[in-house]
């Protein structure tokens, strides 16, 4: 199963809060962290409110800081417990996810805030396999549901704005950076200050791991899906994605290719010929594979083994689907702990390169 956005599709950095349209009265915060959630929840607001939050389907005021907040989608709920304020109700993580349909670095983040999974003060959690649970969702009794990060449609937003206000995202769907993501649910959440201050720590994080490997730098790259089994098994990731946005942010360069042929695409990703795999020229390509011998199958295909990083071996193909998932749906929590196992693996592509 290869990692897809909702409704079947396959499948930088941080913008002011004036081009967000987040409106602040206030920019004062508490500590992030502490060991007991209901405080937390409690205590998370120290920014004034009301606040105003735009997105694509209008704004959602806050005359007062949210104590119980429900989450769709992936990021959403890794942003909230980043920041200190534990959802009462979250998504599983059906793929990708470890044996508690967690990931590990969520597990991590609420072990820490005495919010274990399996524990009393544990978020329920709910399935998305069949699209955003609004019966389960509501049984959380939330007074907030974030969806910074989703591709909620007008539809789903209204059915749950009858639940609680809904914080949708500010353009395309699955398409909001993790630092857009965060600013946002700061400001909803009453602690605009840490969640400038997470950014600033992640992206630091980030760029200090990624210079422990120069090779990286400069490298033109494209981040696709390829399955030699299907007759259109090429897409390709767009620049709005996080997996592009990622590479961008430590020092690669998005293919030429995909640059100009985005001008006329919408979306995060664009349906490829693979007839014409072979235009895909950059340095680096990218692509998640169930398993190793799907990787073998694309160097051998005819039509795919012609792209040319596939060609002269500077493919990265990640067969680790909490890796991929920490990639593609990334956040303040899921990059640190991805870096060391991916970082290497981009690296030895790009020495090939």
């Amino acid at each position: 199963m290869e990692f897809s956005r909702r409704q079947g599709l396959k499948l930088g950095l941080i913008t002011s809060l004036a081009a967000l349209g987040v409106g602040l009265t206030g920019c004062s915060t508490g500590a992030v962290g502490g060991s007991d959630p209901q405080k937390q929840n409690a205590d998370a607001a120290t920014g004034s409110f009301p606040v105003t939050i735009k997105h694509i389907y209008g704004e959602t005021v806050l005359k007062t800081a949210p104590q119980r907040i429900a989450t769709v989608s992936w990021v959403n709920d890794d942003i909230s417990i980043a920041l200190g304020v534990i959802p009462v109700g979250m998504p599983k993580n059906e793929w990708g996810g470890n044996a508690s349909f967690s990931t590990d670095w969520k597990d991590a983040a609420l072990k820490k805030a005495g919010a274990a999974i399996g524990t009393g003060k544990a978020p329920a959690q709910y399935s998305e396999a069949d699209g955003i649970n609004f019966t389960e969702i509501a049984k959380t009794n939330p007074d907030i549901i974030l969806a910074a990060y989703s591709g909620v449609t007008q539809e789903d937003y209204d059915k749950l704005s009858k639940i609680a206000p809904v914080i949708a995202y500010p353009k395309a769907a699955y398409g909001t950076s993790w630092q857009d993501s965060t600013t946002m649910i700061g400001a909803a959440l009453g602690r605009p200050e840490a969640a400038k201050t997470l950014i600033a720590a992640t992206e630091k994080t980030v760029r200090d791991q990624a210079a422990k490997y120069p090779q990286i730098a400069g490298k033109t790259f494209i981040y696709g899906n390829l399955e030699p089994e299907k007759s259109d098994g090429v897409n390709v990731y767009l620049s709005g994605d996080n997996r592009p946005q990622f590479l961008t942010s430590i020092g690669m360069v998005l293919a030429p290719v995909v640059v100009e042929a985005e001008k006329k695409a919408t979306g995060f990703f664009l349906p490829w010929s693979a007839e014409k795999a072979n235009e895909l020229d950059s340095q680096v390509f990218l692509s998640w594979v169930p398993d190793t011998k799907t990787k073998d199958q694309i160097a051998k295909d005819p039509l795919l083994g012609q792209i040319p990083a596939v060609k002269g071996g500077a493919f990265v193909a990640d067969t680790n689907e909490m890796l991929t998932l920490a990639i593609s749906a990334s956040s303040p929590l899921s990059l640190p702990w991805a870096l060391d196992a991916f970082l290497p693996q981009l690296a030895a592509a790009a020495d090939k390169a």
